[in-house]
């Protein structure tokens, strides 16, 4: 086993390497001396096959195409393993399910959406109302109906379901796993009465002696982490599935990969490809929105146990190297900070 020192002089520069992580056994022994953590974002000189077009390109331009490929790279060595799915019919059966639940469908514009919740799901369903025409405007204010007026390919025929896959453009965003369970979090168990009563109740009587008696609104992140390793996978709530089991994207070929922290400008990309009416655009974030900040999601990590960190991130690592995220850093040195 190399030393820490040594560890740390040879890591690969692009986050390719987490392909190598995914098929050792030496994952759990490297996010405990936090190698994971010190990776880097990808490099700023392209991979062979990308060039500068025009002698222009901006870095956060080289940073985004290395990116891209990163993923594309990773998702096809991944998925063109022997064990992966190579369709939705490869899928078990509950598997298949949730996949197609999770992919809405516009006939009108030909494209196929997965959603994910708490990655801009529901300003992309007022998009899919409003080109269907069944909503007049992306700003209406008012609760999100997550069901009526939309169409989920799981309703669909088994050669309906096929003909969509094999012509449709297909996309999805995607989101750092870690930020987006803060989001989960803070919203489910700090605003939702519903979340509170069905799922905080029940994680504080579990994780919390003499938490009987409590309403499920004072849930700590760290309880809910430890009830997230205890759940199976197959039966979490869609607000904390992994995205790979939400999307599968070895039995999906999504034609692009969007991600939160370029919301505005992929989503802008999308809408031109499919030709969306000039009118119809991403919304802007609403105002009462808390977004989860850097430094927010550095003060959960570092008062959370890092015992449990450990135990619970192999749980998302497909997030984590599938869609080139670094894994968290937690390392005693970064926490002081």
């Amino acid at each position: 086993t190399r030393s820490r020192g040594a560890a740390g002089a040879v890591l690969l520069p692009s986050m390719l390497m987490f392909g190598v992580i995914l098929a050792s056994s030496g994952l759990l022994l490297m996010i405990e001396r936090g190698i994971l953590a010190q990776v880097g974002p990808p490099p700023l000189h392209p991979p062979a096959g990308l060039s500068r077009r025009d002698g222009r390109d901006s870095t956060a331009e080289l940073e985004l195409e290395v990116l891209r490929d990163t993923q594309n790279r990773t998702i096809r060595a991944l998925c063109g393993q022997r064990s992966m799915p190579r369709s939705v019919w490869e899928l078990p059966p509950g598997q298949r399910r949730t996949v197609l639940r999770h992919l809405l469908v516009s006939d009108k514009y030909r494209f196929l959406y997965c959603y994910v919740p708490k990655v801009a799901c529901s300003n992309w369903k007022r998009i899919l109302k409003v080109l269907e025409g069944a909503l007049e405007s992306v700003d209406v204010r008012g609760k999100m109906d997550h069901k009526s007026d939309l169409v989920f390919l799981g309703d669909m025929k088994p050669e309906e379901i096929n003909y969509r896959l094999k012509h449709y453009y297909k996309f999805i965003f995607v989101r750092n796993p870690m930020e987006r369970l803060l989001s989960a979090y803070r919203n489910k168990f700090g605003e939702i009465k519903e979340y509170q009563q069905k799922y905080g109740a029940e994680i504080v009587r579990r994780y919390r002696k003499n938490g009987g008696n409590s309403a499920g609104d004072d849930v700590s992140f760290s309880e809910f982490l430890q009830y997230l390793l205890d759940e199976d996978v197959e039966r979490m709530n869609e607000h904390w599935m992994p995205i790979y089991n939400l999307c599968q994207p070895c039995a999906v070929t999504y034609d692009f990969i969007g991600s939160y922290e370029r919301l505005h400008a992929d989503a802008n990309h999308v809408l031109e490809h499919i030709q969306a009416p000039s009118f119809v655009r991403f919304p802007e974030r609403q105002a009462w929105y808390k977004p989860v900040t850097a430094e927010t999601l550095h003060y959960y990590l570092c008062n959370t146990p890092r015992r449990l960190l450990k135990e619970l991130l192999p749980k998302y690592i497909l997030d984590f190297s599938l869609f080139a995220y670094p894994l968290p850093n937690i390392t005693s040195q970064f926490c002081r900070q």
